[in-house]
């Protein structure tokens, strides 16, 4: 086995970040750095989802942020994939953004609700021609037993979106994660790490330092 401990973490340069002069809601510290990780990495919008199964396990996957406003955090996919189902039963969950070429990491907990359907259909149509295909092949995560059976639902799938362009399936949801709590983390590489926790309270986010 290769040593785990040989490999480097972060780039010698790592970005600053004052942990006593922060906005006033996690949503504008969480653009800021979502702008300037564009500047440097691969899919700054990356993120991992996680969600918990019908026998209480988490569960993990990372898709593709969709927008951040006052609503909530966004992504999309079919209410029938299990994510989608784990979301219906227990509408709770955790996204987790991770740029390690800027040492940054930020995490985001909170109820889950799903958009308008005039919002998710509009969602889906934005998506490219060979996403929204993708998207009517259906069966995600189930066993496949014979490759053959996958190339011919996606040209079934490719043809259904060529012939209806405008029309988005009923079970194609943007959800969006309304926090309870944002935290942000800082490296340093003199393992100070500085974290900075948004907690919300009725009267507004409460801003929190927390030791590394």
């Amino acid at each position: 086995m290769v040593s785990l401990r040989g490999w480097q973490s972060f780039p010698e340069q790592l970005p600053e970040f004052d942990p006593d002069h922060t906005p006033e809601t996690p949503e504008e510290l969480f653009l800021a750095w979502l702008t300037e990780a564009g500047e440097h990495v691969l899919a700054p919008h990356a993120v991992t989802l996680s969600t918990v199964d019908a026998d209480g396990a988490p569960d993990a996957r990372v898709v593709i942020l969709k927008n951040v406003d006052e609503d909530g955090w966004a992504v999309a996919t079919s209410s029938e994939s299990p994510k989608g189902q784990q979301l219906a039963a227990n509408p709770r969950a955790a996204l987790t953004f991770f740029w390690p070429g800027r040492g940054r990491q930020v995490r985001v907990r909170g109820l889950v609700v799903p958009a308008a359907p005039e919002v998710s259909a509009a969602d889906f149509l934005d998506r490219p021609p060979a996403s929204r295909a993708e998207a009517y092949v259906g069966h995600q995560s189930e066993v496949l037993s014979d490759p053959a059976k996958l190339a011919e639902a996606a040209e079934a799938a490719a043809d259904w979106v060529a012939e209806n362009p405008d029309v988005a399936p009923e079970t194609w949801t943007r959800y969006l994660i309304q926090p309870e709590s944002v935290e942000f983390w800082q490296a340093s590489h003199d393992r100070q790490h500085l974290r900075v926790r948004y907690r919300r309270e009725p009267s507004g986010w409460v801003r929190e330092r927390l030791w590394p």
